[in-house]
């Protein structure tokens, strides 16, 4: 998808503001935010592809003025009212008309805690073998799509060589679909000078994941 969200690269938006502390949150609601998003990540109908894809819809306004968490929370309202867990009227209103169902206790905070804590793989076994071997060259494919991916715009049409494999894992662009699948997954090193202009002659090197799905001999 090209959208808003693919900002990497890209020059006119300033230098990143970060923070010196290394806290990962700032405000109460921060915490509160992140809480309720792990908390529904539970459904078994969602996965992180289709939650960073439901963020990707933002419109860009939105998207270049909100902050990091505010936009989970629009995410997650979001994706709330489209699975039919609650309405744009209980949220404008602030009050829940939802009845709790019999054996449906609510996710407790230890609960919550013990799953953001559980390490979690997205690896996952691959019959085919790898199309690249390592040192091959390859280009990133040009053409973009309109689901989600992970291929960014910066990469797109340029050389680079396949640096590592890491075998099978989820497939991202078909996971945002609901769909199962696997391909192998590459660390692409591209030359920053193949990248942009202003690293010529230059020896720095971008590493990027890349899916097989993306890459093409060059």
């Amino acid at each position: 998808m090209d959208g808003i969200h693919d900002l990497g690269g890209r020059e006119g938006f300033g230098s990143i503001q970060g923070t010196s502390d290394g806290e990962p949150f700032h405000e109460q609601w921060e915490t509160r935010a992140f809480g309720l998003a792990q908390a529904a990540a539970g459904d078994s109908d969602w996965s992180i592809d289709w939650f960073r894809h439901c963020r990707e819809l933002i419109v860009p306004a939105d998207y270049l003025t909100r902050s990091y968490f505010d936009h989970w929370l629009l995410t997650l309202a979001a994706q709330m009212i489209d699975a039919g867990y609650i309405t744009l009227a209980e949220l404008k209103s602030g009050a829940s008309t939802f009845t709790p169902q019999p054996g449906l206790p609510p996710e407790t905070p230890d609960e919550a805690r013990a799953y953001v804590k559980n390490p979690r793989s997205y690896a996952v076994e691959i019959e085919a073998p790898p199309s690249f071997a390592l040192g091959e060259s390859i280009r990133a494919k040009i053409s973009g799509q309109s689901g989600h991916t992970r291929l960014p715009g910066y990469v797109r049409g340029r050389k680079g060589t396949i640096f590592a494999h890491h075998g099978g894992h989820v497939f991202p662009d078909a996971s945002a679909r609901g769909e199962q699948k696997a391909e192998h997954l590459y660390t692409i090193s591209f030359a920053a000078s193949e990248l942009w202009p202003e690293p010529k002659d230059r020896r720095d090197h971008v590493f990027v994941d890349l899916w097989e799905s993306y890459l093409e001999r060059s």
